[in-house]
């Protein structure tokens, strides 16, 4: 079998009303997808999805001609890629999707087989008053959901755990709380100051108290040794690495004992070849591989895989925070949503490869030439 063309089309969804991403002090009005295809000369297609490709153009004859299943070696040019221009590791997922495909088993299967399901988190997104969250958290729970996520930015961080404080009144211990500090990475236009260490301590020690299961990103992503000596000072879970790119990050941060809870997306950083690789790594010293998802429902679904096959904690990431952020919008690109059962776990069926059917008449409909990061 050989790899015999590679296509990437960008989709984009208006979004009315926008979603007001914590993370980003822009409502977002549109919502881009790109997807990968990759074609092979027994008429097998591989499907992937994840960042723009930015800077791949060019560089598809590195892949053309070669066996999809030599996998190390496409990621490694992908790595290599990934240092000069972007993050292309949608070309990765499509090839595990190609090989699951040709080989007719479901990629959880192909990389350890541990599970066929996960627990899912529900991941929110927006920044809304106490009560509205404690009856959001209500609905999940009644939804089966065993764990939410809350996401920080106020302007002043009391105001975040008044909100914390108003779930955690309303719903008891029915449900575990997760809480992201936004504090890891901006967006370009983000101008904002960071938390320190001390603050970022301060924080800890309140949420510790409200029995907060783990706190994400609470520093810098570069600050290694912030994060070590945060993680030596408080008894909470510290959980980052979603936007860390490169491998020697996560081999720093495991030397350091930087995090309890490493979060590395396959759509973002790493594909699944090379995630893999750093989940073995902090696994082997006692951490947890939960990884980030919030890119589309291909990314969940992708990360769902690896996440299922190899990882000890109990819990994966589901961006999901209606009506906001809603499955509709979430897995525009794809035909089945993803839902969670009635006990809140996402489930992989036995379909070769990812798994993935897209939805034929929303990529028409959808379908754009030009995506810029500004319009995401």
């Amino acid at each position: 079998m050989k790899i015999t063309a590679i296509d990437i089309k960008h989709y984009l969804l208006p979004l009315d009303p926008p979603f007001k991403a914590a993370w980003d002090p822009n409502p977002r009005k549109k919502f881009a997808s790109t997807i990968v295809k990759v074609h092979t000369d027994e008429g097998i297609t591989g499907i992937g999805s994840g960042d723009l490709m930015t800077g791949f153009e060019g560089h598809e004859h590195l892949f053309i001609g070669k066996d999809p299943f030599e996998i190390e070696r496409h990621a490694q040019m992908i790595y290599n890629i990934d240092f000069h221009y972007g993050r292309c590791w949608s070309l990765d997922l499509a090839l595990w999707d190609l090989m699951g495909k040709a080989t007719g088993q479901p990629v959880y299967k192909l990389l350890g087989g541990r599970s066929n399901k996960l627990l899912a988190y529900a991941s929110n997104g927006e920044i809304v008053e106490p009560e509205v969250r404690a009856e959001r958290a209500q609905l999940f729970i009644e939804q089966g959901f065993k764990a939410m996520k809350i996401r920080f930015h106020h302007a002043d961080v009391r105001d975040d755990i008044k909100v914390v404080e108003e779930v955690r009144k309303a719903v008891g211990n029915k449900i575990e709380i997760m809480i992201d500090a936004n504090q890891g990475w901006k967006m370009p236009w983000d101008t904002e100051g960071t938390w320190d260490l001390k603050k970022a301590y301060q924080v800890a020690k309140e949420l510790e108290q409200l029995g907060v299961f783990w706190l994400e990103e609470p520093l810098p992503h570069h600050d290694f040794r912030g994060l070590a000596k945060l993680r030596e000072m408080t008894g909470i879970r510290i959980a980052g690495g979603e936007m860390n790119r490169r491998l020697h990050d996560f081999v720093e941060l495991n030397r350091l004992g930087a995090l309890d809870v490493y979060q590395p997306d396959v759509a973002l950083s790493g594909g699944i070849t090379y995630t893999k690789k750093i989940a073995d790594l902090v696994q082997a010293d006692g951490a947890w591989f939960s990884p980030h998802t919030w890119t589309n429902g291909i990314g969940v679904l992708a990360n769902l895989h690896l996440a299922a096959a190899v990882s000890h904690c109990p819990y994966l990431e589901f961006p999901y925070d209606p009506p906001s952020w809603s499955d509709d919008r979430r897995d525009f690109v794809m035909a089945n949503k993803l839902k969670v059962d009635s006990d809140g776990y996402l489930n992989l069926s036995d379909a070769p490869g990812l798994g993935i059917e897209l939805d034929e008449e929303a990529l028409e409909r959808y379908a754009y030439k030009h995506v810029y990061v500004g319009e995401s």
